[in-house]
């Protein structure tokens, strides 16, 4: 299969209208679609990406009303982060009606939605006519993608075409939402933060896993977030200098001031963290890195999301 890299959004949604799947850019990452009523085209995601079936998708909207075609009820807790965030990046998970395939739930009674901030990604989805289920658009496991590149490296050959746009300015996947019940769960930490949420839902909780049978979100189950190279958290300059490592083949990424290795990026703050970590993992497997060394940060507000995707890839 030829991969074909388009900046026309008519050309890239004829390929949706076909019954085939599109990469395409958001706010958050790239993301790899098909229309959600389209259980041929859903099953070749998973097939590109190595994805398995129990993981679910996450439904890209353009407009607002599109979700009553989607779910059973839309309740308060969704009406009111709908109000406070669309669009942007944050995901809601509600009841999914009975048009929606088990493909893209999951095997769930319930459905992931989000309304992407980026206006490129909105104008594809309207182009296309249909909402679009998309999880990230790389090979399952490996770091997110926040440039089209990162996807051709990962798919060419393996999907039909790539909306190109800009590189991702948010740069780790959207915060995931239970609207199920009266009281909202954080499922999947992002950029949208518990601090920010509890602005409206004072007694907003962060799931606690015990034993996930069927994740509810992406990014809850399945090996994540991973580089081929072995990832170390540090806290200290100090935590570095205990380790052996060949300084060719080592890399660092975060605030502290260390020298003496092959590859460093020094982060400004946070956001400029959460739009480095994937790009940055990404660039260390081209060059052939062995170690990264990722400081820790405080897990609060967007640290949370940080050192969400961090200890995933650490621990994979």
């Amino acid at each position: 299969m030829k991969t074909i890299i388009t900046s026309s959004i008519k050309k890239a949604a004829e390929f949706i209208k076909k019954g085939e799947i599109v990469a395409f850019p958001t706010e958050t990452v790239y993301g790899l679609g098909a229309n959600v009523y389209d259980d041929k085209a859903i099953k070749k995601i998973f097939i590109a990406k190595q994805r398995p079936q129990d993981n679910p998708l996450i439904v890209h909207i353009s407009k607002i009303e599109q979700i009553e075609s989607l779910v059973k009820k839309l309740n308060d807790c969704a009406k009111r982060i709908i109000s406070e965030f669309f669009p942007g990046p944050i995901t809601i998970v509600l009841e999914k009606n009975d048009v929606i395939s088990e493909l893209v739930s999951g095997g769930l009674n319930t459905i992931a939605i989000r309304m992407p901030s980026l206006e490129l990604t909105r104008k594809f989805i309207d182009e296309c006519g249909v909402p679009l289920a998309a999880p990230s658009a790389n090979l399952s496991g490996s770091p997110s993608p926040t440039t089209w590149r990162h996807v051709f490296n990962d798919l060419n050959g393996r999907i039909p075409c790539i909306l190109k746009g800009p590189e991702c300015d948010v740069g780790i996947e959207s915060t995931v939402v239970d609207c199920t019940k009266n009281k909202p769960v954080i499922l999947r930490p992002g950029i949208i933060s518990l601090e920010d949420l509890k602005r409206i839902f004072p007694d907003v909780k962060i799931y606690q896993p015990k034993k996930i049978e069927k994740p509810k979100s992406p990014g809850m189950k399945y090996r994540h977030y991973s580089p081929k190279a072995k990832v170390i958290l540090i806290d200290t300059e100090e935590d570095f200098l205990k380790f052996k490592f060949e300084k060719e083949r080592t890399a660092f990424i975060g605030f502290l001031k260390v020298t003496g290795i092959k590859k460093i990026k020094r982060v400004n703050d946070l956001r400029d963290y959460a739009r480095n970590i994937f790009n940055f993992f990404r660039k260390c497997d081209e060059e052939k890195i062995k170690i990264i060394f990722c400081q820790k940060v405080p897990e609060t507000g967007l640290g949370l999301a940080i050192m969400n995707r961090l200890t995933k890839a650490a621990h994979s």
